[in-house]
């Protein structure tokens, strides 16, 4: 079954973010994923958020993203990520 990879980002450095996000569909290729959507948050209809970006990927299983996360390719963009940005990514269980 599909997973879901839930990504919010609070911005730090606006311009070395594009270095970071450049190099993330590389780390995740070899794992299938793709993206479904990505934005800048426009308004927030209820309630508070501290974030400025949200994106949502989809992998084969949850098996796969715990396999991009602790690929060396995404461990060694980690000290990149957090010069920049602060991030919460979070796995999506279906129901």
């Amino acid at each position: 079954m599909p997973a879901l990879l839930s990504v919010t980002v609070k911005v730090k450095n606006p311009d070395r973010l594009k270095e970071y996000i450049s190099q993330v569909p590389g780390t995740m290729a070899p794992f299938s994923a793709k993206m479904i959507g990505r934005g800048k948050v426009a308004k927030s209809l209820d309630g508070e958020r501290s974030h400025h970006i949200e994106a949502l990927f989809e992998f084969p299983d949850a098996a796969a993203i715990d396999g991009w996360y602790n690929s060396d390719a995404y461990q060694a963009i980690i000290p990149l990520r957090n010069q920049v940005c602060e991030m919460t990514l979070a796995v999506l269980d279906p129901f």
